[in-house]
């Protein structure tokens, strides 16, 4: 269990490296006290445009690609490998801590962003057949209604439907149905206000709008 620990720790600390904020301290931002107040690439992008959202997305992503692929895999000197625990559920759990130091990140007072672009970097490391069903999902909500936030909880929804008909991987199933529900508490802000008709629609991007 030491071994398991130990790399947890280490993914969340990783995870808790938030590209929205450590890029807004070159800009003199803090994207937590503008717009949304949320540190992730939909606020980045309001806040200072494309390019930086771009950065942001990048190394919110990288944080997840590589606490499942390379934190989770390493030999860790002086630690020996714990035998009694199966090594398929090391790079989940890896997943999980790189999203929750995103969301709560140790670096910055536990107020990150929302974990969504981690999680695509940890499925599209986990499970790469993931990637494409899952943002077919987020871009058809995302071009049909106009609110990103749904478009998020549905992706993250589909994930654990499509691991259980196609893939088949437990652990990767718990993992999917564990981050589906997570990623629905963290937008649970963006739930109230779809109830009260008061959700930010990007109405640009509604492709569907004038054929239904």
């Amino acid at each position: 269990m030491f071994e398991l620990g130990l790399k947890l720790i280490i993914a969340y600390l990783l995870g808790s490296l938030s590209g929205a904020l450590l890029l807004g301290r070159l800009y003199g931002i803090d994207l937590r006290t503008v717009g949304s107040g949320n540190a992730g690439a939909t606020n980045a992008l309001r806040a200072k445009g494309p390019q930086f959202a771009f950065w942001v997305i990048l190394i919110d992503i990288l944080k997840g690609v590589i606490a499942v692929t390379f934190i989770a895999g390493m030999s860790i000197p002086g630690v020996s490998e714990d035998p009694e625990l199966s090594r398929a559920w090391f790079a989940p759990m890896c997943g999980v801590a790189a999203v929750l130091g995103h969301v709560y990140p140790y670096w910055f007072d536990m107020r990150g962003g929302k974990g969504a672009a981690t999680l695509i970097g940890v499925c599209g490391a986990l499970a790469p057949e993931l990637i494409i069903p899952v943002m077919l999902v987020w871009g058809l909500t995302l071009t049909l209604t106009g609110y990103v936030s749904l478009a998020t909880m549905l992706a993250a929804a589909m994930a654990p439907a499509y691991v259980a008909i196609a893939i088949h991987d437990v652990p990767l199933l718990v993992f999917c149905v564990v981050m589906a529900v997570f990623v629905a508490y963290t937008h649970r802000a963006n739930l109230a206000r779809l109830r009260a008709g008061t959700e930010d629609r990007k109405e640009r991007v509604m492709l569907w709008r004038r054929k239904l």
